[in-house]
């Protein structure tokens, strides 16, 4: 099960080169394909080493998939003049219901493994060659220099950070290097919010608070839901008031939400306190994605490629970090790590950009 994940982390930094060789849009489209592929290889392997081995290409072809998906949705962003973003995440909310229910649905009628996810392979596969057609042609920074020139754009970028005016390029790179780690932070703060929703809220919330398993669902439920919603809204939100308000107040009502929550601990506000945090990260990882692709003196590609391999890595690490205080303490104790991340949203927004996305 870990060649899934261990995939994505060999191959999520390569995203960059073949987007600047090939184009995100033909990664995009090539990286759907393979990973139907793999997933298939995985359904239908008869051995443990077939099955890591699917899984490994799923993995590294999702990765892939994942940075190119979102290069190509900031190039559309930067040509339609404002936030869209958000709602492709929503999207991609609506198609994560989705396979699940198309799983739910081959078990409910007896359909074999190979045929669903061959069949689904398929449908996907056409589905992103159909598209391909529709995406934009030409070079990855095309679209970005004739929207830097038509917008007059200034050395402060999507991601708030100042270039300095010396001879020497020291300063320039650590400058960049500080906004691009608090961008992995903000990325990583929602990674880490959304898999203890995921992990946590139902183990939480039966074995801690004594909920009924069938009560104890909607923790989950709720993250996701408001997550969801405040996806759908995020852009226009986004547009008024510019992303580092934005994230700054989502990292805030993820501290209180969840902080009060923790405090005193009921079910009923514990599942609010869950939902509180899915609207809280709803706009992070699309502003931390947009931050690192507009983050000046970085090749097309190489910031979001690198926000989102680190990304990973926190969905990796906060599963056994919260169980690790659960452990020694208690689970109550180890849910502090989604308040804590939302202060450290609210202290890294900093980088993020106060301009209204589109507005000069």
């Amino acid at each position: 099960m870990a060649a899934f994940p261990t995939g994505a982390l060999v191959a999520g930094l390569a995203a960059g080169v073949l987007i600047r060789r090939l184009r995100s849009s033909r990664v995009a489209v090539a990286g759907t394909v393979l990973t139907g592929t793999g997933v298939l290889a995985a359904g239908l392997s008869s051995t443990w080493t077939m099955l890591a081995v699917g899984l490994l290409l799923a993995g590294a072809m999702d990765a892939i998939t994942d940075v190119a998906q979102n290069a190509h949705g900031l190039r559309v962003q930067r040509r339609y003049g404002r936030s869209i973003l958000n709602s492709f995440h929503a999207v991609w909310s609506i198609g994560a219901v989705t396979g699940g229910l198309m799983g739910a649905g081959a078990v409910a009628i007896g359909m074999s493994r190979g045929l669903h996810l061959g069949l689904s392979a398929l449908v996907f596969a056409i589905v992103a060659l159909s598209c391909y057609r529709f995406l934009l042609p030409g070079p990855e920074d095309g679209d970005r220099t004739a929207a830097g020139a038509g917008e007059g754009a200034t050395a402060h970028g999507a991601a708030g950070a100042v270039e300095p005016e010396h001879p020497s390029r020291v300063p320039g790179l650590l400058v960049r290097v500080g906004t691009l780690a608090a961008l992995v932070l903000i990325a990583a703060a929602g990674s880490v919010v959304e898999d203890s929703g995921s992990t946590w809220a139902a183990v939480y919330l039966s074995q801690s608070l004594g909920a009924p398993l069938s009560l104890a669902a909607f923790g989950f439920v709720a993250l996701t839901g408001a997550q969801f919603v405040g996806r759908l809204v995020g852009d226009r939100v986004v547009d008024r008031f510019g992303q580092r308000a934005v994230a700054r107040s989502g990292g805030a009502l993820v501290a209180l939400g969840m902080g009060l929550a923790l405090a005193f601990p009921t079910v009923p506000g514990t599942i609010a306190g869950f939902a509180a945090a899915g609207l809280g990260i709803a706009t992070l990882v699309p502003a931390a994605m947009h931050g690192a692709d507009e983050l000046p003196g970085l090749r097309p590609g190489t910031g979001l490629a690198v926000v989102s391999w680190l990304m990973r890595i926190g969905f990796l690490l906060s599963p056994p970090l919260v169980g690790l205080v659960a452990d020694h303490a208690s689970l109550r104790a180890g849910l502090l790590v989604v308040p804590v991340a939302g202060l450290v949203v609210v202290l890294a927004s900093q980088v993020l950009d106060t301009r209204r996305v589109g507005r000069a």
